[in-house]
């Protein structure tokens, strides 16, 4: 069974990203991080770091005051070298000679007003790899225990400074790809989807306080604003969130777009239209692309990889065949299809075979080199009744506008209208298990078996209290969520 980490004593991380940088962070959080900042750092001026008030950024020196060059034994001559009140100027100056691990700012929360609602210290030096790991192990040898994945925002949410919604908003800040991305989940971490959870909940209490109420009235019943409303209400809300899970998805997990059509048919231009950048090698001579070429982008605020297939047609030796079914096997499992027929030669056989192998639901079929006459009727194109395709020139930008807002409606639908997006499985399935209670309460309302709208409602309440954390979260769960933070954060 897995156990939370203890809450009372004093952890330490390197909070920075690895590898060098112009500055690093080492983060100590709990009863013993003022104690520890006073062992190992140097004020250039004033007293000791636990003297001073909270809320300081303070100049000075990382220091091993540990032997470090003097002669051996000579702390142990002198007890007060080592004591908890001696400041690490003093401990340099008994030692002979400190070694100066570097020059650091350091600054001061303390408890409850800071990230983790416990005493906070942080260690700005410069952002080398030996630097940090120096200052880490001083902190270590002081009394620091080596933080876990995600302890400290675990050690937020546990000590109320954050509900487990906005934990989890943390870790889709860190692993944003995209400005969407990180717009949801600053979103989230300032509790705008805590919010439409708190208004569901509200619908869900007022509704099971009606049934409550009306087992000690049974005769005059529940009237409908009291039960049938904010059921309704309730259920419209849930409903409205599930419909940004993909959107949520795709933002956190992002969507590979494929590019698919006959040769020549303008894949590598368009890839080159939508990066704004040439990637892809553009020949007239058909075939040019036998392997696939990726490249990033963002289209709709969703991080999209953009897939240059080889061209499908029947292949003329081994190495084009070996690419053509490659390519129809990266069209099989893409997110979405982008189907390109040239505009300017006739429609052929396997133009249209292509179009109707693909699933009409997450495929867009773009007629190519509309700069050029018109060589064929689009009417012609087999589509499903009501769709048509557009139109663009990959080489002149036409209509690559209307393209790049078809692909996100096709990737995001109503959900590029909101802000808020669901993004954690987790969240779904809470949700859905709220929505499927919810209806179920709807139903045995109508039935008039109130008994067992109480229980429905009580469930619903109880899924919703475990997305937020606030209720009936396990320690797996919550060792489950952590585990995918980084060591720091």
């Amino acid at each position: 069974m897995t156990s939370l980490p203890p809450l009372n004593d004093t952890i330490v991380a390197i909070a920075s990203a690895p590898g060098v940088g112009a500055v690093g962070v080492v983060r100590l959080s709990g009863p013993e991080a003022y104690r520890i900042a006073d062992q190992l750092f140097a004020p250039r001026r004033g007293g000791a770091p636990s003297s001073r008030p909270p809320g300081r950024v303070i100049y000075g020196q990382v220091v091993d005051g540990r032997t470090n060059g003097a002669s051996p034994g000579a702390q142990d001559r002198d007890p007060e070298a080592n004591s908890a009140e001696a400041s690490a100027v003093d401990r340099a100056e008994r030692a002979g000679r400190a070694l100066v691990v570097d020059e650091a700012l350091m600054l001061t929360f303390k408890a409850p007003r800071s990230y983790t609602a416990q005493d906070v210290v942080e260690l700005q030096t410069h952002g080398g790899p030996a630097v940090l790991r120096a200052t880490l192990d001083l902190c270590v040898a002081n009394g620091a225990r080596l933080a876990g994945p995600g302890e400290f925002t675990l050690r937020a949410y546990l000590n109320g400074r954050i509900d487990l919604v906005q934990a989890e908003s943390v870790l889709d800040m860190v692993n944003a790809q995209s400005d969407g991305a990180r717009r949801n989940a600053a979103l989230g971490l300032g509790g705008a989807l805590t919010r439409r959870l708190d208004a569901i909940q509200t619908h869900l209490t007022g509704a099971y306080a009606a049934v409550q109420a009306s087992f000690d009235y049974p005769d005059e019943g529940v009237p409908e604003a009291e039960l049938g409303t904010p059921l309704g209400q309730a259920a419209e809300e849930v409903s409205a969130l599930l419909a940004t899970a993909e959107a949520g998805r795709l933002s956190r997990q992002g969507a590979r777009l494929a590019l698919l059509g006959r040769p020549n048919a303008g894949k590598s231009s368009l890839l080159n239209a939508l990066l704004g950048y040439q990637r892809s090698i553009v020949s007239d001579t058909p075939g040019t692309t036998r392997d696939y070429l990726e490249a990033p982008l963002v289209i709709g605020g969703v991080p999209v990889t953009a897939i240059d297939t080889a061209g499908i047609r029947d292949a003329a030796d081994a190495i084009e065949a070996s690419g053509v079914e490659q390519a129809r096997r990266i069209g099989e499992h893409a997110d979405l299809r982008v189907v390109l027929i040239d505009g300017s030669e006739p429609l052929e056989p396997e133009d249209e075979a292509l179009i109707v192998s693909m699933p009409a639901e997450r495929t867009l079929v773009v007629i190519n080199k509309r700069d050029r006459p018109a060589a064929f009727d689009a009417a012609k194109l087999p589509l499903p009744p009501g769709a048509r395709p557009l139109e663009l020139s990959a080489l002149t930008g036409t209509g690559l506008a209307e393209l790049l807002r078809a692909i996100t409606e096709k990737l995001i639908g109503d959900a590029a209208g909101t802000e808020l997006w669901i993004t954690q499985e987790r969240h779904v399935a809470a949700l859905e298990a709220v929505a499927a209670h919810l209806s179920a309460a709807q139903e045995r309302a109508n039935e008039g078996d109130l008994d067992l709208v109480a229980l429905e409602l009580q469930d619903a309440l109880g899924a919703l209290g475990r997305m937020t954390g606030r209720q009936d979260v396990t320690d797996e769960t919550l060792a489950a969520i952590f585990a995918n933070f980084c060591v720091g954060k």
